[in-house]
């Protein structure tokens, strides 16, 4: 178990705004939409992520964490045309895939004999591939390489799987999505990755990924989940067409979905309903079977680059170290924060540490969605330079498997430790 910080270090605030921000950050209290914005409008940056990383260590303590994993792209051929995408392409078109079940067996094998704890995958909403396609995929893997946890399909996969197998109902979709997820976790899924969530707005939603599920039915996919046993994680995709005043709308989306999933574990709710997590002695959540929650937010900058929204700058390093800051403030009740550093890099990923993020993801070594600075397909980093990167930014480094339990390991043989959150 981390070590929560007891005492924190004075922090000088150069804008007497954050003053009420620090405040009801000691007391573990939760910020409003008017408190997120001055957080966002602030000129004194470094206060701002100085009282995000006072929450994040009262929350881990000197703990930081990474996994050694595998992601997959099965497919890049989809049915959507999102402008912010230059992952999709349409059947027939050059540069377009899709991966046999045997392709998928080894590299699942290939991810065990390194030494990986999970396998993340992800594809696009592929109009032909039958619903046994998926069942197929993940029995492969957890008969091929059993020692992987499976963290797989975004929302919007879940509701296109839900599509073709004729189960989906405009009118309530829940029932469609329970039994695929039923289906999927029978067949080996372990827990949902947070992608599709893109922003929670219907302007920006219409403009920008039109076609694309809304933010009700986003999160129906992952309340059902929790309902179902499985953990799952959010992102929130930044730096496009979005106001910073969408970002914390989406964010207080999820706070609220993530109150009703811990008031369901047994958390005690204040009088708005809040459930909150970063105050002194907070009790984080374990791993367990019963019913699940968001274990991480994932702010994703936005890439330009080949997409229709190309014209467009992308945001900031500042920009990306403040939505960070602001996430960890607002997100009270999400146990972690995750500098995913694909896309942040790793510099960037090692300021965040001491910004409010207490992960970096993984080792990944396939990830064909974003390519920062013209990257190959092939992006991969070892645990040694995570563990240095977390050391470099004054933390401990932990690593962890897909549910935060801590890993032991000599080589490629590992096992479960203590929990560490």
């Amino acid at each position: 178990m981390p070590t929560p910080t007891t005492t924190c270090t004075p922090i000088n605030l150069l804008d007497p705004a954050l003053k009420p921000i620090l405040e009801k950050a000691l007391a573990g209290e939760r910020l409003t939409l008017a408190e997120g914005a001055v957080c966002y409008a602030t000129g004194d940056l470094w206060g701002l992520c100085g009282i995000a990383d006072l929450v994040s260590k009262r929350m881990h303590g000197t703990n930081a964490y990474y996994n050694v994993n595998r992601h997959l792209n099965y497919s890049n051929v989809c049915a959507l045309s999102c402008k912010f995408c230059e992952f999709y392409r349409k059947a027939g078109e050059e540069g377009a895939y899709e991966f046999s079940i045997d392709h998928i067996r080894n590299e699942a094998i290939d991810a065990q004999t390194g030494g990986a704890t999970e396998m993340h995958i992800v594809g696009g909403l592929h109009p032909t591939l039958p619903f046994e396609y998926y069942t197929d995929m993940l029995r492969a893997i957890r008969e091929a390489a059993p020692g992987l946890h499976i963290k797989a399909f975004t929302a919007v996969e879940i509701v296109h799987l839900a599509r073709i197998t004729k189960k989906h109902k405009q009118a309530d979709p829940a029932p469609g999505i329970r039994w695929v997820l039923e289906q999927l976790k029978e067949a080996g899924l372990g827990s949902l990755p947070g992608g599709g969530a893109e922003v929670f707005d219907d302007r920006v939603h219409d403009d920008a990924f039109k076609g694309k599920i809304r933010s009700d039915v986003w999160l129906t996919v992952h309340q059902v989940a929790h309902e179902l046993g499985l953990n799952t994680n959010a992102t929130i995709l930044y730096g496009h067409i979005e106001e910073r005043a969408d970002r914390l709308v989406h964010m207080d989306m999820l706070r609220t979905t993530q109150d009703e999933a811990l008031a369901a574990m047994g958390y005690k709710a204040d009088a708005s309903g809040a459930v909150t997590l970063t105050g002194q002695g907070a009790v984080q959540p374990q791993p367990n079977d019963t019913h699940g929650y968001f274990q991480a937010i994932i702010p994703l900058p936005f890439f330009p680059d080949g997409s229709d929204l190309e014209a467009l700058p992308g945001p900031s390093g500042l920009e990306n170290l403040r939505t960070i800051a602001v996430s960890r403030l607002m997100l009270d009740n999400f146990p972690h924060v995750k500098a995913f550093w694909i896309m942040q890099t790793l510099p960037m990923a090692e300021l965040m540490l001491q910004a409010g993020a207490d992960d970096i993801d993984g080792t990944v070594v396939w990830y064909d969605i974003t390519k920062v600075g013209h990257a190959s397909t092939h992006q991969e980093t070892t645990a040694v330079d995570l563990e240095n990167a977390i050391r470099n930014a004054g933390l401990e480094p932990i690593e962890r498997d897909t549910r935060y339990r801590r890993v032991t390991r000599e080589g490629a043989s590992w096992r479960l430790a203590d929990p560490v959150s």
